[in-house]
């Protein structure tokens, strides 16, 4: 008897690349997550559960207990912090840059910068390491916005074509890390359902082996 296993999956871009690797590690929902508005959706394998959430809820419910293991982005487990959890595999999927962006000619003294962004941890990080100080506006969503409107003078967002950038006038500044979807563990359940959680890991890494 297989003790229960959730897996916690990020809507979206995510979500759709991640179901093919599920399907190549044996694991099929028993009903379409993109159609369903369920938000825990059993599968084929009666112990394997999968909970749907926003990308940012994911390492925080892997790290609780709340459901063992996730899959979500890079960028997610830097601004986290990733504190009781284990990165098991880097799967390749939902590949993007985190990087600075902003108008191509900078009018502001860039000592001074005003910065927006959802990953304030990050941003905070990445330019104490250069020694720069900055003033940082915490921002959900239409980011491209703030420089438009005079709120930031730069913003820290994920870039995939950069098509959004180009059209609000924008250009990527400078590269602050290479983003992809990880499978993360929750490292209290790789002890106690041990067997599970890693013959689910196995089956991923073995998926992915197949795809390479």
């Amino acid at each position: 008897m297989h003790p229960i296993v959730t897996i916690a999956v990020s809507k979206g871009r995510i979500l759709q690349e991640a179901l093919p690797l599920l399907a190549g590690a044996g694991i099929f929902p028993e009903v379409d997550p993109e159609s369903s508005r369920k938000l825990i959706l059993g599968s084929n394998q009666g112990h394997v559960k999968l909970v749907i959430l926003r990308a940012t809820d994911v390492p925080t419910y892997v790290q609780y207990g709340a459901a063992d293991l996730g899959i979500t982005g890079k960028d997610v487990l830097l601004e986290h912090g990733g504190e009781g959890l284990y990165e098991a595999l880097d799967l390749g999927i939902a590949r993007c840059r985190l990087m600075v962006a902003g108008p191509p000619t900078p009018t502001t003294d860039p000592s001074r910068l005003r910065i927006a962004t959802k990953y304030t941890h990050i941003t905070r990080r990445y330019f104490a390491t250069l020694g720069r100080q900055v003033e940082l506006i915490k921002l959900y969503g239409s980011m491209e916005l703030a420089p438009l409107v005079g709120l930031a003078d730069r913003i820290v967002d994920v870039v995939d074509t950069g098509g959004t950038l180009r059209a609000n006038g924008l250009v990527a500044l400078e590269h602050i890390a290479d983003i992809s979807s990880r499978l993360i563990v929750n490292r209290a359940a790789m002890k106690t359902k041990h067997h599970a959680v890693q013959a689910l890991v196995d089956s991923v890494e073995h998926a992915l082996a197949q795809r390479q």
